[in-house]
C-alpha cells in the first residue's frame, strides 16, 4: 500500500514537473496574423489573400510562408521584406519599392512588378510563370536557378543581375538593359533578345543563344553569332 501511494506521489511529481518545466521554458513567438499592417509586421505562414495594402509602409516586413494570393501592394514600401516562400497567384507590386527584398522559393503566377524597384532583391530557386516586370529595376538582383517561363522582363533594368542558371523559356527581355547579367547556364528556349545589347552580358554561349530569338537590332557578345532562325515569329 505505502509503495503504491509513493509511487502515486511520484508520477504526480514527476507530471507537475513537466507542466512546469512547459510554463517555465520560453515558447518559440507566434506570427502576429491580427497585427495591423505597418513596418517590420510579422505575418509568417499567415492568410492574406485580396487585401487592399497600397501605398502602405511595409518596410523589413515579414511575409515568410504567407499566403498574399490576389493582394494588392501597388506603390507600398516594401524595401527588405522577407517573401520567402510566400504564394502570389495574380498579386500586384507595380510601383512597389521591394528593394533588397527576398523572394527565395517562393510562388507566383500572372503578379505584377511592372515599374517595381528591385535592386539587389533575391529570387533565389522561385518558381514564377507568366509574370510581368515590364520596366522594373533588378539591378544586381539574384535570379539564381529561378524558374521563370514566360516572364515579361521588357524595357527593364537587369544590368548586374545575376541569371546563372536560370530557366527562361519564352521569357521577353525585349529593349531590357543588361549590360553585366550572368547568363551561364541558363535555359533559353525562344527567349525573346529582340532590341537587346547583349555585348555586355557574361557567360552566354552559341549554343544557348542558338535556342533564343533576336532580330537586326540585338547587339551579341564577341565571337557569338546571330542563328540563321533570326527573327523568331511572334507569338
Amino acid at each position: 500500500m505505502g509503495n503504491t501511494a509513493n509511487k502515486s506521489f511520484g508520477w504526480v511529481g514527476l507530471s507537475l514537473a513537466i507542466v512546469l518545466t512547459v510554463l517555465v521554458v520560453p515558447q518559440p513567438a507566434h506570427a502576429g496574423c491580427g497585427d495591423y499592417p505597418g513596418p517590420a509586421v510579422d505575418w509568417t505562414g499567415c492568410l492574406k489573400e485580396r487585401l487592399i495594402l497600397n501605398g502602405t509602409d511595409l518596410t523589413a516586413s515579414n511575409f515568410e510562408g504567407a499566403f498574399l494570393s490576389g493582394t494588392g501592394f501597388k506603390g507600398a514600401l516594401l524595401a527588405g521584406s522577407n517573401m520567402q516562400r510566400s504564394e502570389l497567384v495574380r498579386t500586384s507590386f507595380a510601383g512597389a519599392d521591394l528593394t533588397g527584398a527576398n523572394f527565395e522559393k517562393s510562388l507566383a503566377s500572372r503578379s505584377d512588378f511592372s515599374e517595381a524597384k528591385l535592386q539587389g532583391a533575391r529570387f533565389v530557386k522561385a518558381e514564377f510563370l507568366r509574370v510581368s516586370f515590364v520596366g522594373a529595376d533588378l539591378t544586381d538582383a539574384d535570379l539564381n536557378s529561378g524558374d521563370f517561363y514566360r516572364n515579361d522582363f521588357s524595357d527593364a533594368q537587369m544590368s548586374g543581375a545575376n541569371l546563372h542558371d536560370a530557366i527562361l523559356p519564352r521569357t521577353d527581355f525585349t529593349g531590357a538593359k543588361m549590360d553585366g547579367a550572368n547568363l551561364a547556364g541558363a535555359f533559353l528556349l525562344r527567349t525573346r533578345f529582340e532590341a537587346v545589347d547583349l555585348s555586355g552580358v557574361v557567360g552566354l554561349e552559341q549554343t544557348q543563344l542558338d535556342l533564343a530569338c533576336g532580330d537586326a537590332a540585338t547587339i551579341l557578345p564577341a565571337g557569338l553569332t546571330a542563328p540563321a532562325h533570326w527573327p523568331c515569329p511572334a507569338e
